[in-house]
Parts: C-alpha cells; sequence; structure tokens
C-alpha cells in the first residue's frame, strides 16, 4: 500500500489552515501531520515531524514564511515546500523560490487543481508558471558567468557532460512543460523522460525541476518561450 505525503500547515489564520486540511483530508493520499501558526513554529514542526511537504503562506507574525523556507530547507533539504498565497507577486514568489520552495498556489484556486498540482509537486512533476521561468531569466540575465578555477565556465563545463538528448531535454522542462509535454513533444515516453529528467538532475548534482531550471536560467542554457 503506498504511504501517504506528510504534509504540514504553515498560516496564521485558523480559517485558512482548516480549509486547507479540509482540502487535503479528502484525498488519502495527504495525510496532514501538523499545522504551525508563525515561521517560529513551522521551522520547529518541520524538524520534529519531518513533512514530505509544506504548504506555506508568505505574510505571518514574527518570522515570515519566506525566511521559515530558507531554514525548513537548511534543514530538510528534502522537503517539498509550497508557497500558499492571495496574490501572484512575481517578486515574492521569486523570493520564495530563491530561498528553496517548490512552486505555489493561490488560494481561490478549485480543490481538485489544488490536490493535483499539490501530488504533481511532491512527485517532482510540477511544471514551473512561465510568468515565473520568466522573472528567473530577468534575474539572473546580468549576472556574471561563475567560472571554476581554470577559468571556465561551471555551468557550460557540467552541461557537457549531458547528452544531445539530456539537453533537449533539459530545454523542454525548463520552458515549464510537464513530464506528458516533454513526452509528446520528444515523442518519447512518459517513463523514458523521468528516467532522463533523473540523470540530468544527478549529472548537475541538483535536487528538482525548480532548481534545474533556475540553473538553466543562470547559466544561459536555455530561454523562455515567447522571451525576445
Amino acid at each position: 500500500m503506498i504511504q501517504p505525503i506528510r504534509v504540514l500547515i504553515a498560516d496564521d489564520h485558523p480559517h485558512a489552515r482548516e480549509g486547507m486540511r479540509t482540502i487535503l483530508s479528502a484525498e488519502p493520499s495527504f495525510l496532514v501531520v501538523g499545522e504551525a501558526s508563525s515561521g517560529e513554529l513551522a521551522i520547529a514542526l518541520a524538524d520534529e515531524l519531518q513533512p514530505e511537504l509544506v504548504l506555506m503562506d508568505i505574510h505571518m507574525p514574527g518570522m515570515g514564511g519566506l525566511e521559515a523556507v530558507k531554514a525548513i530547507k537548511s534543514s530538510q533539504p528534502h522537503a517539498k515546500i509550497v508557497i500558499v498565497t492571495v496574490s501572484d507577486e512575481p517578486s515574492h514568489l521569486f523570493e520564495a523560490i530563491k530561498k528553496g520552495a517548490q512552486g505555489y498556489l493561490l488560494k481561490n484556486l478549485n480543490p481538485s487543481a489544488w490536490r493535483d498540482y499539490l501530488r504533481a509537486v511532491a512527485l517532482d512533476e510540477a511544471p514551473l508558471n512561465p510568468e515565473l521561468a520568466l522573472s528567473i531569466l530577468r534575474e539572473f540575465a546580468n549576472r556574471p558567468a561563475q567560472s571554476d578555477a581554470g577559468g571556465k565556465d561551471r555551468g557550460t563545463a557540467q552541461a557537457e557532460g549531458l547528452t544531445p538528448r539530456e539537453k533537449e531535454l533539459l530545454r523542454e522542462v525548463a520552458q515549464g512543460l510537464t513530464n506528458k509535454e516533454v513526452a509528446l513533444s520528444l515523442g518519447l515516453s512518459e517513463h523514458t523522460v523521468k528516467n532522463h529528467l533523473k540523470n540530468i538532475l544527478q549529472k548537475l548534482h541538483l535536487d528538482n525541476r525548480v532548481q534545474l531550471t533556475r540553473y538553466a536560467y543562470e547559466r544561459g542554457l536555455v530561454e523562455p518561450r515567447g522571451s525576445e
């Protein structure tokens, strides 16, 4: 029997926590193991309960959600963190991604969309929102390349270790495509796409597709579709 995804909810509003708990409780693949009303409590509970998925509000009293994300990812690097917000302001969401969050959910989305997205995040299959991908590109556009001791760009050196097919798949994933969309685009099975993605992450020493997208844009290896 497949074990449910262990979830920690962090939001200072009791009604918001109740709403999230209700949404997740309707799906047996999720198990809410704890609730926090502040960033400090979220960090403590994450260390104690070892959740696989954390739903984090940005604005909370005391330590806010962004700093809590950073602290939790530092002590629990394999935990997936999703920002839950009423605003899709790119600057806030991008800050959360930089601190280690895997994605975000708007509070006004319907429950089924919530569950589908969170399941995809837990399986590392959730694509990055195209607008957020553009924000990542703009953030890194003017940064100098990071070079190793020999003067060669480290990102380029690592990318050279990828096969042509892996580079092709990296471009597709970094542009926000799902595994199914990548499979259709490249004429592969979803299983093959998952295997290629796993190999790419291992070669680049990354943990998930959000980090992969950041890496690709930071190193100038790919540009989002529709960009000038």
